[in-house]
């Protein structure tokens, strides 16, 4: 059986649990295609998973990493749209973090342009999460009012550009260092969450309106600050409960006087056919802004996999801006 380089995980763990090793290499199936990877992206779930808190669905690698970008070097026999030497990224339910990965043929992106590889990776997993809160689960519209929590973040950053080519109104929660970046990608106001009150402020914003959406990482701490921040028929995307999951003594009559919609959502427990349409109405949406340079993906630092340790206590301590990348030789 032959087998590969890859991230493994010795123990459920910190970040000292990850070194360099050997796994089996995937098979391609006659749906799917098998790509040698050049570069995956790390995503909050990574961490999870590493820990022990997030398994993978049945039946799905458990090499960390949801996304990729590289090159095409086999083919399955039912697939007719991908040859070898293609250059494709797209979202993986597992096994980014390796030296080849597979993805069925219609989950894989054609990289637009001369984009790099470590640029394409940072693609899928923020900008499809990101399209799917805002899109086919917040139901946002132009004109309408947006709060993006973890607004520097990978999804945030995707999400604030995309809020922005919708043509919505966008306020967003960071620490003050992370503020700029949000600007200039569109953000019309942002706060300072370790110093400001972001009910008060949104409510401010919009004279007291507030925001028809909110899309939310934070959970338990927030949750009463959002219903109260979200205007009559508002929508909470719940994606993440970085603050945990508890809320104490809270009043649901607001949910059922302001008509409110509170969706949580997980990307990866999605079926293939739903993540198959995500991913084909995304690229309707925005692949050739993405070609043309009107949307792209926030870098914040490059690792060698190598390094993949430092790579995720960076994320931990929450010092990115953008997506973590780990360059795969």
């Amino acid at each position: 059986m032959k087998t590969i380089k890859a991230i493994i995980v010795e123990k459920p763990g910190g970040a000292g649990q990850l070194r360099l090793g050997e796994y089996t290499k995937p098979f391609c199936g006659e749906n799917e295609i098998l790509v040698k990877v050049k570069a995956s992206a790390l995503n909050r779930a990574d961490i999870l998973q590493r820990e022990g808190k997030y398994p993978p669905p049945i039946g799905v690698s458990p090499i960390l990493g949801l996304e990729m970008s590289g090159i095409v070097e086999e083919v399955g026999s039912r697939v007719f749209k991908w040859k070898i030497g293609d250059r494709v990224f797209g979202l993986l339910p597992g096994g980014g973090y390796a030296e080849y990965a597979v993805i069925h043929e219609n989950m894989a992106m054609e990289i637009p342009g001369n984009i790099p590889f470590v640029e394409a990776a940072a693609i899928p997993e923020a900008f499809l999460t990101a399209f799917q809160s805002l899109k086919w689960l917040g139901e946002l519209k132009a004109g309408e009012v947006v709060l993006i929590h973890a607004g520097a973040s990978g999804v945030g950053t995707a999400a604030i550009q995309l809020a922005r080519e919708i043509g919505a109104k966008i306020i967003i929660t960071a620490s003050k260092e992370k503020h700029k970046i949000c600007k200039e990608l569109g953000a019309d106001l942002t706060i300072d969450y370790k110093t400001q009150n972001f009910k008060d402020e949104v409510l401010k914003f919009t004279n007291n309106y507030g925001a028809d959406a909110i899309i939310d990482f934070i959970g338990g701490v927030y949750f009463k600050h959002n219903i109260d921040s979200l205007t009559r028929d508002g929508r909470l995307v719940l994606l993440a409960t970085l603050s945990g999951g508890k809320v104490d003594e809270f009043d649901m009559r607001q949910i059922l006087t302001k008509r409110l919609k509170i969706v949580g959502s997980t990307l990866r427990s999605r079926s293939l056919e739903y993540q198959i349409k995500l991913t084909k109405e995304f690229k309707e949406f925005a692949y050739d802004k993405i070609k043309k340079g009107i949307i792209k993906p926030v870098i914040d630092e490059v690792f060698d996999w190598k390094y993949v340790e430092q790579a995720h206590i960076r994320m931990e301590e929450n010092k990115n801006a953008g997506k973590i990348i780990l360059k795969i030789d």
